[in-house]
């Protein structure tokens, strides 16, 4: 069962740093959380996969994935806990690129147009990753139904997803952390 506190403290003592940081989206932060310092340890994998398939539970998806490199290690953690659960998952993979030779995919794993999937992300800024991961999802054919982040930045993911009529969730908020968000306009 997921444990909401213990990775609040994971991410605290491991993942959020203070300073000056420019963002993948491009905007000025005073503090950067660096998801993979959680996604890659053991404990904080082991929260995250329960977390993420908690969530998932009551309408389970064909599929999780999204945009490589950040959320590979999500996605194998959930399919990993899915596995160990006896749930039937499969994983995938969002290329930024196509590797250009082979398949010359977008796309990698077993999944198959048609098939129901979410995208996972570490975290969501204004979802400018996620949004280009659901768009290469749709072209290969697969319908996203949601994306779940374990931490939400607040600043413009929701409604950039609500725009695209995507649910999302996030395991955690900035404000677990003490941190207002700034106000989104």
């Amino acid at each position: 069962m997921y444990d909401r506190d213990a990775l609040i403290d994971q991410v605290r003592h491991n993942a959020l740093k203070f300073g000056d940081f420019t963002l993948a989206s491009g905007k000025k932060a005073t503090y950067y959380l660096d998801g993979k310092q959680v996604t890659l340890d053991a404990a904080g994998a082991r929260l995250i996969g329960e977390g993420i398939l908690d969530l998932l539970a009551a309408n389970m998806p064909a599929a999780v994935g999204g945009m490589s490199i950040g959320a590979d290690p999500i996605t194998a953690a959930v399919v990993t806990l899915a596995g160990v659960r006896g749930v039937p998952l499969k994983g995938f993979m969002v290329r930024k690129e196509a590797k250009g030779h082979g398949t010359n995919q977008f796309i990698e794993g077993p999944v198959k147009p048609g098939d129901r999937v979410a995208i996972v992300e570490d975290v969501v800024t204004t979802g400018g990753s996620s949004i280009l991961a659901i768009e290469r999802c749709r072209e290969f054919g697969l319908v996203v139904d949601r994306v779940i982040a374990i931490i939400d930045r607040m600043e413009g993911g929701r409604e950039a997803f609500a725009k695209l009529d995507i649910p999302f969730e996030s395991l955690l908020t900035i404000r677990d952390f003490a941190i207002e968000p700034p106000a989104v306009g």
